[in-house]
């Protein structure tokens, strides 16, 4: 692992109040409980009514501000990952700067990545603390997926909620490692932009399914062989949530370190950008993370994009 790391020093999350079970989507499409459960391991997900992209990032935000022994003035640079902003200008990130009353004297800005954007931030703010002034970075995954789901296609409907996580890193001695991948394909998953006629999600199950269980694994493999480690090295594994069969599939390449994989998407859906910041929230909450534990956060997400990082807590 690299010699210069970064150290997470506090996180957030935020979800809307509205909850719609599998059961309230078999209202609007044909399918059930059962039916959903078995094939995605979702029972519930989150979406937007009053809240929006730009108010679940300030809430998240907020969250992993208070959580921390830090002040608003110590924040440095926000970095927002996110394919649902609610403009396609201003960025979230400047929102969040305005809403929580930073200093003017900041980096804000937003990325796009689909659902591995938060690893790609992750990297981007590592570098950042590298090579500018920068001390503390607010990086968020932010996404209203409600805006760009249709209600009337099952086999979409019924994965995606909408949610942020956020988390504040700085420099710090742990190590730290990370590998990225890119490869153009617009066929198997997208969203038409803006002045699109149709700009709702268009998704081949079966293909993205292939996709990321092949490389999941090989984000895990290839991460690990690059640092001489083995999953015996790892204490926690932070999948990308989108669907429970995917992780569970690549669990089994691991016997015996099974239960290091985190699985929370029976409660949100596929939350895109936030789901691993949101995972990450719920483990530092429960106390499951200590200090000296090696992580390891896998994901994957449209365009097609994927990366794996190592990071010492």
């Amino acid at each position: 692992m690299k010699d210069i790391g970064i150290r997470i020093v506090s996180t957030g999350r935020a979800v809307p109040k509205k909850r719609l079970s599998n059961d309230d989507i078999s209202q609007m499409v044909d399918t059930s409980d059962e039916w959903i459960t078995a094939r995605t391991g979702i029972k519930n997900r989150y979406i937007c009514e009053d809240e929006s992209c730009v108010s679940l990032a300030i809430e998240a935000a907020r969250s992993a501000i208070n959580k921390s022994s830090l002040d608003i003035g110590d924040i440095d640079g926000v970095i927002v990952a996110t394919s649902t902003s609610d403009d396609a200008l201003p960025s979230v990130a400047c929102m969040v700067q305005r809403a929580l009353g930073l200093k003017e004297q900041i980096m804000a800005f937003d990325i796009s990545a689909a659902c591995t954007g938060f690893l790609y931030e992750l990297a981007i703010g590592a570098g950042l603390l590298q090579t500018t002034s920068a001390e503390n970075l607010l990086l968020i995954g932010s996404e209203q997926l409600s805006r760009i789901v249709d209600y009337t296609d099952r086999g979409t409907c019924i994965l995606f909620g909408d949610g942020a996580g956020a988390a504040i890193i700085t420099s710090g001695s742990k190590g730290y490692d990370q590998m990225f991948w890119a490869r153009g394909e617009r066929d198997i998953l997208c969203a038409p932009g803006v002045g699109q006629p149709q700009q709702k999600i268009l998704m081949k199950g079966t293909d993205v399914f292939k996709f990321a269980v092949v490389v999941l694994k090989q984000g895990i493999d290839e991460i690990l062989s690059k640092n001489d480690m083995t999953m015996e090295d790892v204490d926690c594994v932070i999948c990308h949530q989108a669907n429970e069969r995917i992780i569970r599939h690549v669990q089994k390449k691991y016997p015996g370190h099974e239960d290091k994989f985190y699985l929370n998407m029976e409660e949100y859906g596929n939350t895109s950008a936030a789901s691993i910041p949101i995972a990450l929230d719920e483990l530092m909450e429960s106390g499951r993370l200590k200090e000296g534990m090696r992580l390891l956060c896998v994901g994957f997400g449209a365009g097609l994009t994927w990366s794996s990082a190592i990071l010492e807590l």
